[in-house]
């Protein structure tokens, strides 16, 4: 390794933004398992999977609506 490293022509990361952050969620067991039965089928990992889904939601402004039965 050198003693020292010249950053002077350095850029930043232009997918900074996409980055990723690890979070805790709890999820009921039947919504896992569909995510993981869906990903088994399309061949993505069903973390990606969630979020996929979940960015398309932000990405068309989807608004929760909520109906007790």
């Amino acid at each position: 390794m050198r003693e020292e490293y010249d950053f002077s022509n350095a850029r930043k990361n232009p997918y900074a933004k996409q980055l990723k952050k690890q979070i805790t969620i709890n999820l009921d067991e039947n919504t896992l398992e569909y995510f993981k039965n869906q990903s088994e089928s399309v061949g993505i990992p069903y973390q990606t999977l969630i979020n996929l889904y979940l960015r398309d939601c932000v990405v068309n402004n989807r608004q929760l609506t909520m109906s007790w039965n």
